[in-house]
Order: C-alpha cells, then structure tokens, then sequence
C-alpha cells in the first residue's frame, strides 16, 4: 500500500479521465477547446508512459533479458494497436494503420537508436552489443516489412483478402518461432556480458514483486486506452481544423506507444548498455510489423473498414535506405557516434517529409 500512494501518475490519469469523459463534448465543439484537449492527454499519456517504463524495467530486472525487453515491447505494441483500433473507427482512414506502423519503424529505428548511439557515442565512445541480435532482428525485419509492405503492390485487387489473412497466419508462426529461438533455443544471441562486468547482487531482483509491477503494468496501460480513446477525438478535430495531414496523426501514435521504450533506451545508453537498445529498437520494429499488422487487419476485416499497408514510393526509399543503412552499420558488434547521427538524420528527414 505504500508503494501504491506513490504511484502520483495513477491517480492522475485516473483523475484525467473522468473530468475528460464529462468534458469530452465541450471541449471538442471548439477550435481551442480541442487543442487544449489533446495537449493535455498528450501529456497525460506521456507521463502514465513514463510509469509504463518503470514497472517494465522492474519486471526486466526481476526477470532478466531478453524477457525485460519482451514485456516491455509487448506493452508498447499493445498501446499502439488499442489507439490505431480506436483512431481507425474514428477517422475511417484506410492509411492509418499503415502509416502508424511506418512511423512507428522509423521512430524506433532511426529516432530511438540514433539518438541512443549519439549519447551513448558521447560518453563511452563505442558501445558493443551481441552482433547476432541485430543480425536476428535484421532478417527478420526484411522478411516481415516486404511481405507486409512491399509485397501487396504485386497483388490483384481481387485477391487481396485473401492474401490478408495469408500474412496473418504467416505473421503469427513467424512470431512464435521467432519467440522461441529468443527465449529459449537461442537465448544468448540477445544477451551481452561486458568483460570486466562484476556478478550482479542477486538479492535486488529477489526482492522486487513481480505481481505488483505486472499488475500495475496491465493498468496503466488499459487507463492509455481509455485516454487514448478520448485523445483520437480531440486529435482528429485539431488535424481537420489547423489543415494538418493525418500522417501526423500517425505519429503521434507511434510516439505516445514508443515512449516508455525511448526513456528506457536512453537511460540504458547512459549505462553503456547498448544490447538493450539494440534489443528495444529492433525488437519493437519486429513486434510492430509482426503483431500490429495481423491485429489491424483483423480489426478492419470485422468491423468492416478498408486497409491499405501498401507503402507509398517517398516510404519505401526511406525505409529501404534505413535497412541498408542499418545492415551496414549493425555488422561489427558496436555503436559509434556516427553511426548514430546517421540514423538521427534519416529520422530528420522522416519528419520533413511529412509536411512535403
């Protein structure tokens, strides 16, 4: 109970909530009052996220890698897809999800790990990691982003249901598998132990309560639903009024699912832990492509909406142009600055051309 009285970002996005959920039509039949609304949940999320970040290291100390990262990228994948589900009924856009989820790769990618590798660059100039792991998620991510994503330009439109739920069975074996060889036949690929690294004490995770941060964790993020359920009105007015396009939109739902894993990132770059960045950033691109695409396709299928994950050519060069540049820069086990800034500009340029 008295670690439960501290948890301020609880009682607020309780609090948020319910005056939100009284105000929600008041606020959304005006310019300002829309504007006011989805600052302010924004901010909300964000920081139930940074609560999200905690009890995952917790769990990620308690139980170690690589299930740390997986708890803490099953989160935020299960945040994205709950607000894309909702934005999706709300906007009817048939682009939302996919441009969500490249979003989401190219956040993870180029902002998360280029920003990770630049700090961390700064501090300990280079930073190894398990070359394995980045091979691993590498492959992984070429197979599931061109079938997902590539693939569906070379589809006829009248087989395109069918080939739909093709990629949902193929995406959900290729995820179990993927889980195992992660957990269990190949664990020590995401795994890196410093040589002058000392045993850890043990007692520290024998003492955190697993059950008090999972439950928590399942919280905070059933409370982002809800919030985020309310956000997607206030985001959409804002949008159609300020004559914004809706990719932005699509970013902000990536941030607001990335944001747990970029705090812990920078924290572990600062750590001189570049394997759990590494298995934040490529971990969360896989998860999204493996588990959003099936859960959105599933989605539109019942409740009846059109879904294009097609990507556009401008995506499509510079998603190509990150995985080549990553595949080049992931082939020697550590992290540079430079590495680093180049993957920031990718990022930049992202962000640019989503007003061109």
């Amino acid at each position: 109970m008295k670690a439960l009285s501290k948890e301020y970002p609880l009682f607020i996005s309780i609090l948020s909530l319910v005056l939100f959920t009284i105000f929600e039509h008041t606020l959304a039949h005006t310019s300002v009052g829309n504007i006011i609304g989805f600052l302010s949940l924004f901010a909300i999320i964000i920081y139930a996220s940074l609560a999200v970040a905690h009890h995952a290291e917790m769990l990620a100390e308690k139980f170690g890698e690589p299930y740390g990262t997986l708890i803490l990228t099953m989160s935020a994948v299960t945040v994205e897809v709950m607000i894309i589900a909702i934005m999706m009924l709300h906007s009817q856009s048939p682009i939302l999800a996919r441009d969500t989820i490249y979003s989401a790769i190219m956040l993870d990618i180029n902002g998360l790990l280029g920003i990770s590798a630049i700090i961390g660059g700064i501090k300990f100039g280079e930073q190894p990691y398990n070359i394995d792991s980045s091979n691993s998620y590498m492959s992984m991510l070429l197979v599931a982003i061109g079938l997902s994503m590539v693939l569906p330009h070379f589809i006829d439109a009248t087989h395109q249901t069918i080939f739909m739920w093709f990629i949902v069975l193929v995406f959900i074996m290729l995820y179990i598998v993927f889980t195992r060889v992660q957990l269990k036949k190949h664990k020590y690929f995401f795994e890196y132990i410093h040589e002058d690294e000392d045993i850890k004490e043990e007692h520290n995770s024998e003492e955190i309560n697993g059950w008090y941060h999972a439950i928590l964790l399942a919280v905070y993020i059933l409370i982002i639903g809800f919030l985020s359920e309310i956000l997607s009105v206030f985001m959409s007015n804002m949008l159609e009024t300020l004559g914004l396009p809706l990719a932005l939109g699509a970013v902000g739902v990536a941030l607001i699912s990335a944001s747990p894993e970029l705090i812990v990132a920078f924290r572990s770059a600062l750590r001189n832990n570049m394997q759990t960045v590494i298995n934040i950033a490529l971990g969360a691109s896989l998860a999204t492509i493996l588990l959003t695409v099936p859960s959105v396709i599933i989605i539109s299928y019942f409740a009846g909406l059109e879904l294009t994950l097609a990507i556009t050519p401008t995506q499509g060069f510079l998603l190509g142009l990150t995985l080549l540049v990553s595949l080049v820069n992931f082939n020697d086990g550590e992290t540079n600055v430079l590495e680093g800034f180049l993957h920031f500009i990718l990022f930049i340029v992202f962000s640019f051309m989503l007003f061109v």
